[in-house]
């Protein structure tokens, strides 16, 4: 079984590696034998994570774009080709967030939201995948979705909808890339710690997800580690594509 998920000698981009379930990931790929670039518009909280890969006996590396700047994306793209070789798995985990209500939302946050959320992520997806298949390179792109892209959770209309559209864009792009032997899947987690939410969770919104989650808790990062190794290793998964793989404590199946 140790083989069916061993990593060693593939090499991972991780971006938005540097926020909180993002890094959780990285580290769970360098755990089990990947090189990670961690890429992040933070190069403090990047070089965090790598030291703590570093640290477990791993290698990384730290590098800065910002998705919603493109022109970073390409120029990451190649540091780390000239890092690393190619890559062949890309996981996508940047993320943005907003609690403005939908009558007060104006043009310009829908428009910043949508830039990391969605329009960055397609198009770095797209420079990191055009590499992947000149090099005939096998492998595997995962996306982290939300539960809100599936039901719209209140107080956060841009954000679900935005994944709502990622979710669209990983089928799209699973029979656009099956040719090409790269699979592409998305992670759909749960409520987990991670920045972009606590500012949204009062006492009467941490008891309402309580309610709505059969597993009555919080997921913690790192139990998203071993749905993100599935997806990326070959053997374990290598006829998953355009799927979606829930990580919610049971969010997703619970009704009145």
């Amino acid at each position: 079984m140790s083989t069916l998920f061993d990593l060693t000698g593939k090499v991972a981009v991780a971006l938005g590696g540097n926020s909180t379930l993002g890094g959780a990931i990285a580290k769970g790929f360098a755990t089990h034998g990947a090189k990670v670039a961690i890429v992040g518009r933070n190069i403090e909280t990047a070089e965090q994570v790598v030291a703590d890969i570093r640290e477990s006996g791993g290698e990384a590396k730290a590098f800065h774009a910002d998705v919603s700047d493109l022109n970073t994306v390409a120029t990451v793209a190649k540091e780390i080709e000239a890092w690393a070789g190619c890559w062949d798995i890309v996981l996508n985990a940047p993320g943005m967030n907003s609690t403005t209500p939908f009558l007060d939302l104006a043009t310009e946050e829908w428009d910043k939201i949508m830039d990391v959320n969605l329009k960055g992520v397609v198009f770095a997806t797209q420079i990191f995948a055009k590499r992947m298949i000149e090099e005939n390179r096998s492998g595997s792109i995962i996306n982290i979705s939300s539960v809100s892209s599936t039901t719209p959770l209140s107080k956060v209309f841009t954000y679900s909808a935005s994944k709502a559209a990622m979710n669209s864009v990983t089928q799209f792009l699973a029979r656009e890339f099956a040719p090409h032997n790269i699979r592409v899947n998305a992670i759909i987690p749960g409520f987990f710690p991670a920045e972009q939410n606590r500012k949204i969770l009062s006492e009467d919104r941490v008891k309402s997800i309580m309610d709505h989650t059969p597993m009555k808790r919080f997921g913690e990062p790192e139990e998203l580690q071993g749905a993100a190794i599935y997806l990326a290793s070959d053997k374990a998964s290598g006829f998953v594509t355009g799927t979606f793989l829930r990580v919610d404590g049971g969010f997703g199946s619970m009704t009145i």
